[in-house]
C-alpha cells in the first residue's frame, strides 16, 4: 500500500489545489505539507513498511487489453521515489514564500507532474508504464508555456514534440512485444519470457532507446534541453533537471537492458561512444556560456551522459555507482539550480558578464555556492565522489581491450567540468562588485532552510555513503543477474 500512498497524496494534493479559490498563501503551505507526508511514507518504507505486500500493489486495471495496475518498489524505485520525494521536499519550502502568478495552478500542475514520475518509477506493467510516461510530460508542457520566458511557446512545442515522437517508438515497441506475450498481457514479467530473435531484440532495441535517449537527453538527441531549460520557470527547471530526466535512466535499467540484453551487448558500443561524445561535446559548450543556466543545462547533459555510459558498461559496479549517481546528482542539480534562482532573482541578471565582488558582502550565499558547486563536480568528501568513483571503476572492469578510452574520455569530463565550475564562482562571487550585485544579498529563512538540507545531504553522504551504498546493492546485483551479458563476455 506504501507504493498507492505515494501516488495518492500528491494526485490528492493536485486535484484539492485546482479547485482552491481561498487565500494564495494557504497554497505554498498546503504543497509544503504534502511534500513532507510523501516525504515521511517514503522514510517509513524504507524503516518500517518495507515487507513485500506493503511494497507492492496490484489491482484490475484494463482487463481486456491484458493490462493491471501492477505496482511495485524494487531497488531502482526505491531509490528514485526517495529523490523525488525529497527532491519535492526541498522546492516548495524554497518556494514558500514566494509571489507566484496563479499559485493554485502552479503548484497543482507540480503535484500532477510528482504523481506521473513516481508511477514510471513504480509500474510494473508496459501499458501502465506508458501511460505515466505520458502524464509527467503533460504538466510540464504547461508548466513551461503558461510560466515561462518570452520564447517559452516554440521552445516549449519544441520539447513538448521531441518527447512525444520519442513516446511514440516506445509505444510501437511495447505493442509488439505485448502481442508476442503467451498471456497477451503487458506486465514485465510476461515480456521477460518471451524469446526474442537477436534481429528482433535489435530494433527494438532502437525504439526504446530513442525514447528513452531524448528523455535523458543523450547526444546528440539533446537539442531540446538548453532552451527548455532556460525559457522555464527555475522551480519547474529543476524538477525537470533533477528528477524528470531520471525516467530515461530508468527506461534503460528496467526495460532497455534486462529485456534486450544481447541487443544492449551488440550495440554498447554505439551507445557509449554517443555518451563520452556528449560529455566532452556539453562540457565544451557548457565553458562558453555566460548564461548562468545555459551553463548549468550544459553541465547536466555532461553529467548525464556518464551515468548513460555506466548502463552500457554492463557490469555490477557500475550499475551501483550508476543507481548511487541518480541520487546524488538530482540533489546537487536542484542546488545549484536553487542558487541560480537566488541570484537571479536578486540581482536581477543571470550574465556571468554581469556578477561579480559577490563574495565581498554575501559570505553565506558564497559558502553554499561553493560547496553545492564543487559536490556537482564530485569533488571528495561530498555525495557525488562515491558514484563516480564506482562508475569510472566499473568502465575500466568491462571486459573489453578499448573501453579503458571510453574511461579516459570520459574522465576529460571532470576535468572539464572543474574549468567551467570555478570560472563560473571566479565571475559571480570574485573581481570586482558589478553594478547590478553592489549590495548584499540577503538570504531568507525558507532559502537558507532548503539550502542547508541540500548542503547537508552533500555532507552526509559524502563522510558516510553506506546508506546509498547498502541501498543499492541488492538492485545492482539483480540487475546484473537479469542479463545474459556475462555469459556473452566468457564467449567473447
Amino acid at each position: 500500500m506504501v507504493v498507492l500512498l505515494l501516488l495518492l497524496i500528491p494526485l490528492i494534493g493536485a486535484c484539492f489545489l485546482f479547485l482552491y479559490k481561498g487565500d494564495h498563501r494557504f497554497v505554498a503551505a498546503a504543497a509544503l505539507r504534502l511534500s513532507i507526508v510523501s516525504l515521511l511514507v517514503m522514510g517509513a518504507s524504507l524503516f518500517y513498511w518495507n515487507t513485500p505486500e506493503m511494497l507492492s500493489f496490484t489491482a484490475p486495471w484494463l482487463t481486456t487489453l491484458g493490462s493491471s495496475l501492477s505496482l511495485r518498489m524494487d531497488g531502482l524505485g526505491t531509490i528514485l521515489s526517495l529523490l523525488t520525494t525529497t527532491a519535492y521536499f526541498i522546492l516548495f519550502w524554497y518556494l514558500k514564500g514566494r509571489t507566484i502568478e496563479r499559485p493554485a495552478a502552479f503548484f497543482a500542475w507540480l503535484l500532477l507532474a510528482q504523481v506521473g514520475m513516481l508511477g514510471v518509477f513504480l509500474a510494473m506493467d508496459s501499458l501502465l508504464f506508458y501511460f505515466f510516461w505520458e502524464l509527467a510530460l503533460i504538466p510540464m508542457y504547461f508548466l513551461a508555456s503558461q510560466w515561462g520566458g518570452a520564447r517559452r511557446i516554440p521552445v516549449t512545442f519544441k520539447f513538448f514534440i521531441y518527447t512525444f515522437l520519442g513516446s511514440v517508438f516506445m509505444l510501437i515497441g511495447i505493442l509488439y512485444l505485448q502481442s508476442k506475450t503467451a498471456d497477451h498481457s503487458f506486465a514485465i514479467e510476461s515480456i521477460r519470457r518471451i524469446r526474442l530473435t537477436n534481429e528482433q531484440q535489435s530494433w527494438l532495441f532502437w525504439l526504446f532507446f530513442i525514447a528513452f535517449a531524448i528523455k535523458l537527453p543523450v547526444f546528440p538527441f539533446h537539442t531540446w534541453q538548453p532552451d527548455t531549460y532556460e525559457e522555464s520557470p527555475t522551480p519547474v527547471t529543476s524538477i525537470l533537471s533533477a528528477v524528470m530526466v531520471k525516467m530515461g535512466i530508468l527506461g534503460l535499467l528496467r526495460w532497455l537492458l534486462p529485456l534486450f540484453p544481447i541487443a544492449s551487448y551488440m550495440w554498447g558500443d554505439v551507445v557509449m561512444s554517443l555518451a563520452v561524445a556528449g560529455i566532452v561535446y556539453a562540457s565544451f559548450l557548457a565553458m562558453q556560456q555566460v548564461d548562468l543556466k545555459r551553463l548549468i543545462a550544459y553541465s547536466s547533459i555532461a553529467h548525464i551522459g556518464l551515468i548513460a555510459a555506466g548502463a552500457f558498461a554492463l557490469n555490477q559496479m557500475a550499475y551501483q555507482g550508476l543507481l548511487i549517481q541518480l541520487f546524488t546528482h538530482g540533489i546537487n542539480i536542484l542546488g545549484m539550480w536553487v542558487l541560480a534562482d537566488i541570484i537571479e532573482r536578486k540581482t536581477g541578471t543571470r550574465s556571468l558578464d554581469s556578477l561579480g565582488g559577490i563574495a565581498q558582502h554575501s559570505p553565506t550565499l558564497t559558502i553554499f555556492f561553493v560547496i553545492i558547486a564543487l559536490a556537482n563536480i564530485a569533488l571528495p568528501l561530498t555525495n557525488a565522489f562515491v558514484g563516480e568513483f564506482l562508475l569510472f571503476n566499473g568502465i575500466l572492469a568491462t571486459p573489453s581491450n578499448y573501453y579503458w578510452v571510453f574511461a579516459v574520455v570520459g574522465g576529460l569530463g571532470i576535468i572539464f567540468a572543474a574549468v567551467y565550475t570555478l570560472r563560473m564562482i571566479r565571475a559571480i562571487f570574485y573581481g570586482q562588485p558589478s553594478a547590478t550585485s553592489p549590495a548584499p544579498i540577503s538570504l531568507a529563512t525558507h532559502e537558507v532552510g532548503a539550502l542547508v538540507v541540500i548542503v547537508g545531504l552533500i555532507l552526509f553522504f559524502g563522510i558516510y555513503p553506506q546508506p546509498l551504498i547498502d541501498m543499492t546493492a541488492a538492485f545492482s546485483k539483480e540487475l546484473f543477474d537479469q542479463t545474459d551479458i556475462t555469459s556473452l563476455f566468457r564467449k567473447s
